[in-house]
């Protein structure tokens, strides 16, 4: 009988590792901070028609609100309950969204805060997002409701209450994050609360979530928590089909909590991916493109099953979370698009593509003192829509990466060599690479400061082929360069420094 449980748990973990990204469709993309009536629109117009698997939304409960014009990013990880009014849009907004996204084969991963409520000293006597009454100096919530007895202060033991020591693995997980009341995970009636809210979202037609903030809870709670979630709904997903789960842990190594603590529950975010992707991009520490030849777990990342991948995130492209300066984002185009393509090219891990909005930066010492700044907003903190250029960029403040051309045929590149193994390797010894995946795929890198002309076996059958990153297959022709592969697989790349995007990429369905 133990046996039997045993499986049974194990089969659900394992469950919670699958995307459910439709037939075809592999990448997801984080549209950060964009309101829910603009999700369902782009999921129409641009997601669906490019391939697009799925999307990451901001978190979609109630929060604090920051008097101040620009109201920061980071009030929406300070919940004041689970009712669904947050400033991407109320409930109805929300539903609207998820349904009209999964009818074009979309899926939608909440970004699920439930470690924590607001800070300590967030807003006594203060209206959420929602308009409901909290106080959080006396850890009244009234909407969930949570009170005193639901939090860990009577646990954690440092003076100030906050983690003090991230040596201490009993400190990490029973005292505030910076401050933020954390909740008593362990207590059944807390866990039900976290579970109601994420059953509602699931049964609105949700495919997963993002849960944030994981190595400051329990494992054992966070399984208690998972094991009470309902099985996707049946209108869009599969019978039986369980959420996706993956789970915010940042672990570069050296710390108490290791991520592979979590494998067993769901993905777990590799930081140490685009820490390091940046690191080679930039050349700094004497790293080289060449040597990710073994790239993936042969640099010592977490089990391919378990991992979810990214070049950035909303972290630490403000230069906390992890990774430091060496992550690559939007404001290196050049080596954002090529970071961000060699991980759409390369098998490890489920990808995450970023999508921004800029901010006034102010570099001081090395820190970003802008780095709170929310999104583009009108005069009374509302969040702007997202306007559409005629080239198909964003505007308005709005950086939409996920609409780069490069980007957007790598993930229809990711598509089209979807199970094909990673092969034909070439490198220079120094920063020119290509490698294909199998038959269907072939991506050339020039990151040196001088040219590239090789001759390279694609392992591609022959033909003209279009070249995705300097324009892609329109009709009978292309509209960037052409890639003459020969009867025996090889063709010839030349690929300057100076070139705007010195890389190519071509696919089965890039050829003429």
């Amino acid at each position: 009988m133990k046996l039997v449980i045993l499986l049974a748990l194990f089969g659900v973990s394992l469950a919670q590792h699958n995307p459910h990204t439709k037939q075809g469709r592999t990448a997801i993309v984080h549209l950060f901070e964009w309101r829910w009536a603009d999700i369902a629109a782009e999921c129409e117009r641009f997601l669906a028609p490019n391939g697009f698997g799925g999307v990451q939304i901001s978190p979609p409960n109630e929060h604090i609100i920051i008097n101040n014009p620009w109201k920061p990013w980071w009030q929406r990880y300070q919940p004041i309950g689970y009712n669904l009014c947050s400033r991407s849009g109320n409930e109805d907004e929300l539903r609207d969204m998820i349904t009209r996204c999964n009818n074009v084969g979309v899926n939608i991963y909440v970004d699920a805060v439930i470690n924590h409520m607001c800070g300590s000293g967030g807003g006594v006597g203060s209206h959420s997002s929602c308009g409901s009454w909290f106080n959080a100096n006396n850890k009244d919530f009234p909407t969930v409701p949570f009170s005193q007895s639901d939090f860990n202060d009577h646990k954690c033991r440092t003076g100030s209450g906050n983690i003090e020591n991230y040596g201490d693995a009993n400190q990490v997980r029973d005292c505030r994050l910076v401050s933020l009341l954390d909740l008593a995970l362990e207590k059944d009636y807390v866990r039900g609360k976290v579970a109601d809210f994420m059953n509602k979202l699931i049964d609105m037609g949700v495919a997963g979530f993002r849960v944030d903030a994981v190595k400051h809870m329990w494992p054992g709670d966070l399984s208690a928590i998972y094991g009470s979630l309902h099985n996707l709904n049946t209108k869009w997903f599969s019978g039986g089909s369980k959420p996706f789960i993956v789970q915010e842990v940042i672990d570069l190594g050296g710390e108490a909590i290791s991520s592979r603590e979590y494998f067993n529950l769901g993905r777990v975010t590799e930081f140490k991916y685009g820490a390091k992707l940046g690191t080679i991009f930039r050349k700094w520490d004497g790293e080289k493109l060449s040597y990710t030849k073994s790239w993936g777990e042969g640099w010592g990342f977490m089990p391919n099953g378990n991992a979810l991948v990214f070049v950035d995130n909303h972290d630490n492209q403000r230069g906390h979370g992890a990774g430091g300066a060496a992550i690559v984002t939007f404001w290196d185009p050049k080596l954002h698009k090529m970071a961000v393509s060699y991980m759409l090219a390369h098998p490890y891990g489920v990808t995450r593509v970023m999508s921004s909005f800029r901010w006034n930066r102010n570099i001081v010492n090395g820190k970003d003192q802008n780095d709170w700044m929310g999104p583009p907003s009108h005069g009374d903190g509302s969040t702007k829509p997202v306007p559409i250029n005629a080239d198909q960029t964003c505007g308005d403040g709005w950086v939409c990466e996920h609409r780069w051309r490069q980007i957007k045929n790598m993930v229809i590149f990711r598509n089209v060599v979807n199970g094909q193994p990673h092969s034909n390797w070439w490198d220079n010894q120094s920063n020119q690479v290509a490698f294909g995946r199998g038959n269907r795929g072939f991506i050339v890198f020039n990151n040196d400061d001088w040219s590239l002309e090789v001759t390279l076996n694609t392992g591609m059958p022959g033909g003209t082929y279009c070249d995705v990153i300097s324009g892609q297959k329109e009709g009978s022709r292309c509209t960037g360069k052409q890639i003459n592969v020969g009867g025996d697989g090889r063709a010839h790349f030349k690929i300057s420094n100076r070139d705007e995007d010195p890389y190519v990429a071509i696919h089965a369905d890039s050829k003429l």
